[in-house]
């Protein structure tokens, strides 16, 4: 399965917000915390950032263990954003490895992050991918549960989808799915879906955060991975993103 952490707030570098903290996204690769699936997560990693100016928001994407590049390592070190979007990833059995199969994923200014699993991949994923339109389909980056998920978001956002129901889904068999299967009656969800172009952060069920605050505002799977703590006027939005999405509060995977 995955982690995954976005954040908001001045500008910080990706080292301060990804490689620093003690409990961070970094140690989460191979020593997650509260993980109900999977050891580790060193199937890829992948960081999306925003430049003063720049709507359209950089990644940088590898297919093995964070801690195995030390490119990222200096990248990290030198550059600073207001808002980032990073993940570490543990794939899905039988899914492809590679980077297009490494979040974050991006669609225009948007860039967008799964944690979560189909269970039965691909036999579970069909109904999910027939509501996809043909050359979206063909145009995913990789054959995995995330890759396909962000493109279902995508293509709600291309056609004018708001962003809030592009997140939740935009058909009803990707809004009754929950993680395991599409079977409706599967266990607890094991899935959070994180949504940002830059300016502010929509959680798996639409719940924004505030816009570019003035203080650092993180969402983070779990939330020890969390570079900063949350700021006392951000408190009551988080908690409310936290009750809306288990998972992002570390109850997945």
């Amino acid at each position: 399965m995955c982690r995954h952490l976005a954040y908001l707030g001045p500008p910080a570098t990706i080292q301060a917000l990804v490689l620093d903290p003690p409990c961070g996204l970094a140690k989460q690769a191979w020593a997650p915390r509260q993980q109900r699936n999977g050891t580790m997560n060193v199937d890829g990693f992948g960081a999306g950032w925003y430049a003063d100016g720049d709507p359209v928001p950089a990644r940088y994407r590898r297919p093995g263990p964070i801690w195995a590049d030390p490119c990222f390592a200096d990248l990290a070190r030198v550059t600073r954003t207001r808002a980032l979007l990073a993940a570490v990833r543990s794939a899905t059995e039988g899914t492809e490895h590679g980077v297009g199969a490494t979040a974050p994923y991006r669609e225009g200014r948007w860039l967008f992050s799964h944690n979560g699993t189909l269970n039965g991949w691909p036999t579970a994923a069909a109904v999910l991918a027939a509501s996809l339109p043909a050359a979206d389909l063909l145009a995913l980056g990789a054959r995995c549960d995330s890759a396909l998920v962000g493109g279902l978001v995508g293509s709600r956002l291309r056609w004018g989808g708001a962003p809030a129901d592009a997140l939740a889904g935009g058909s009803p068999h990707f809004a009754s799915h929950r993680g395991t299967g599409l079977n409706s009656t599967s266990p607890e969800p094991r899935r959070s879906r994180l949504l940002t172009r830059g300016v502010r952060v929509l959680t798996a069920r639409g719940v924004p955060s505030t816009r570019t605050p003035a203080r650092p505002h993180t969402v983070a799977s779990p939330p020890s991975a969390s570079a900063y703590p949350v700021s006392t006027p951000a408190r009551s939005r988080m908690s409310r993103a936290r009750a809306a999405i288990r998972s992002v509060a570390g109850r997945s995977r």
